[in-house]
């Protein structure tokens, strides 16, 4: 149950309406995590910004949506993780990659070493050590993909944290990423 209710898109106002309508006529709907965000332009604004930004990246698009899937399961995140699965398959991610992605795994080196590289920053709260920043180089990770690694984790984390305090509904088809909520 919502902890944060959800703006209805039909009584929606100003930018909330306008991000709304245009994020309804993209998908076919609004999801609740826009949604709920637009109770905020502040926090709507800052996940939109944010997000908008990394579409520019270097890093892949399907990378960028392993990253978000591993770091959803992490952090206990189904709506994300549901989300994610569904926006990587839109991508051509097949289903054993998405399951992989959700172990924190992928088949393809680059994607493989983004992983390793995203889920130790959220393990170590961006306290990597040496040792872990000459792997990802070595693993062909070059100054700016670990950049925008750091900006995938820290967009992936606050949609993760805010859907944790919104009590955010799944509107995607149903991932479980099998952690534990915390007490």
């Amino acid at each position: 149950m919502p902890r944060i209710n959800p703006i209805d898109p039909e009584t929606a106002q100003g930018k909330s309406r306008a991000l709304l309508d245009g994020v309804t006529k993209s998908l076919g709907f609004a999801p609740n995590l826009m949604r709920t965000l637009a109770v905020s332009p502040a926090a709507r604004d800052a996940y939109l910004v944010f997000g908008k930004a990394l579409s520019g990246a270097r890093l892949s698009a399907k990378v960028r949506e392993r990253i978000a899937i591993a770091l959803s399961a992490a952090n206990g995140c189904d709506y994300c993780a549901s989300a994610h699965t569904a926006i990587g398959r839109s991508l051509g991610l097949d289903g054993e990659e998405l399951s992989r992605a959700l172990d924190g795994q992928s088949q393809e080196a680059e994607a493989q070493a983004a992983l390793v590289f995203a889920l130790a920053i959220a393990a170590k709260r961006g306290w990597v050590d040496d040792a872990e920043i000459a792997a990802a180089r070595t693993a062909g990770l070059d100054d700016g993909a670990i950049a925008e690694i750091v900006a995938t984790v820290a967009h992936t984390t606050f949609s993760n944290y805010f859907n944790h305090v919104a009590g955010t509904e799944i509107d995607f088809p149903r991932v479980t990423t099998g952690c534990a909520q915390a007490a």
